[in-house]
């Protein structure tokens, strides 16, 4: 056996990496692409801005001449200044069912960190936590979501078999849609209706939304800071984040909660699952697999959570069941049947619970492995 490693370092070589996982993974029938339009975007530094911060490496691992594997190292300088970190991560690891074949990426993702004075190793993780983060372990009968990881159940036992540990897991709930809304989850947007502090705004338009999203990222940053992994967003990152999510938004599923001075204190945002439309359009939008992602959003009946946030200082008010109802509402009427929390820190107890307080069951867990680098 002959194995190449080769450093991704041309326009050829990039495109082999971003599509490889077409050829590697085209019998597994859970499997679901990227948008490859926002996997070139991802790779270029004039759009994706934060490349341009950071240090990265890409490599493609062949072996008899077929490639068989990839990775990306990422060394995020302003994170790890913010945390006072030396620690490098890898991404995009994708590779056929062989011990030597991971070794020998994930190696040269050590040596390379290592080189560059790193101590620590995690991974799989991007940028940010925005990006597919970990590796999915448990839950493999159910279809990946959106922004969601997508690998076979073998490739978890490779990093293992390197001798990664656990980091943190991430899980997904998913709960079933009721019939109609809970009381509790009524008693509680009267008490706050009725207290005029606090308003629910629904959307008819993304004219009508557009005004909300750059505050709605800003909330994020506030909110999501002490997340594990989290990197705050530039304003021009923000736009890009807009840009990018804001055409396949359906405007019945964002629900945004505005103070008296019409300030965000609290967002919400789903839409019905694609997964199956991505996989018919294999990853193209166009020519004409834009219509292949809207018909399986109409078709389906499940609504995936995609983000959210509560202002701090106002948790414990009832916001978050004042959106639960506007969303479930939402879903009643449009025949959903079923929520998917989308990833969740496992220690993210308060998440958690809301979940767990509409009989959400977790359904998927997702792994960050690590170790350290002597």
């Amino acid at each position: 056996m002959s194995l190449e490693l080769k450093p991704v370092n041309s326009k050829a070589l990039l495109k082999e990496y971003i599509y490889l996982c077409r050829n590697l993974y085209q019998n597994e029938a859970r499997s679901v692409p990227p948008f490859y339009e926002d996997e070139w975007a991802f790779h270029d530094p004039e759009k994706n801005k934060i490349l341009q911060h950071c240090e990265t490496m890409r490599m493609l691992l062949y072996k008899d001449g077929k490639a068989v594997g990839r990775i990306m190292g990422i060394i995020h300088h302003p994170y790890n200044q913010m945390h006072q970190e030396k620690t490098a991560r890898f991404f995009n690891f994708d590779c056929i069912n062989d011990q030597e074949i991971a070794h020998t990426l994930i190696n040269s993702i050590e040596v390379w960190a290592m080189n560059k004075g790193m101590n620590k190793l995690i991974g799989p993780f991007g940028f940010s936590d925005k990006d597919p983060q970990g590796l999915q372990i448990e839950g493999l009968e159910y279809l990946p979501v959106l922004a969601t990881p997508t690998n076979p159940g073998y490739l978890p036992d490779l990093v293992f078999g390197e001798g990664y540990s656990k980091e943190v897991d991430c899980v997904s709930y998913q709960m079933p849609i009721p019939k109609e809304v809970p009381p509790l989850y009524n008693r509680i947007y009267d008490r706050i209706v009725k207290n005029q502090t606090l308003n629910l705004i629904e959307f008819k338009s993304k004219r009508q939304l557009k005004p909300y999203i750059i505050p709605v990222l800003r909330l994020v940053n506030e909110t999501y800071a002490p997340l594990f992994g989290f990197a705050p967003m530039s304003e021009k990152e923000m736009k890009k984040f807009a840009d990018q999510y804001l055409p396949v938004l359906d405007t019945e599923y964002v629900k945004v909660v505005v103070n008296k001075t019409n300030e965000v204190i609290a967002f919400v945002v789903a839409m019905p699952d694609m997964s199956a439309g991505i996989q018919k359009a294999k990853g193209k939008l166009f020519p004409f697999g834009f219509i292949y992602v809207l018909n399986s959003m109409r078709k389906s009946k499940q609504l995936n959570l995609m983000l959210g946030a509560v202002k701090n200082g106002h948790h414990g008010k009832g916001i978050s069941a004042m959106m639960g109802k506007a969303m479930i509402e939402s879903a009643i009427k449009n025949g959903l049947e079923i929520m998917d929390s989308h990833l969740i820190l496992e220690h993210n107890l308060s998440m958690r619970g809301e979940c767990e307080k509409l009989n959400g069951k977790v359904c998927k867990r997702y792994r960050i492995f690590s170790t350290g680098l002597l």
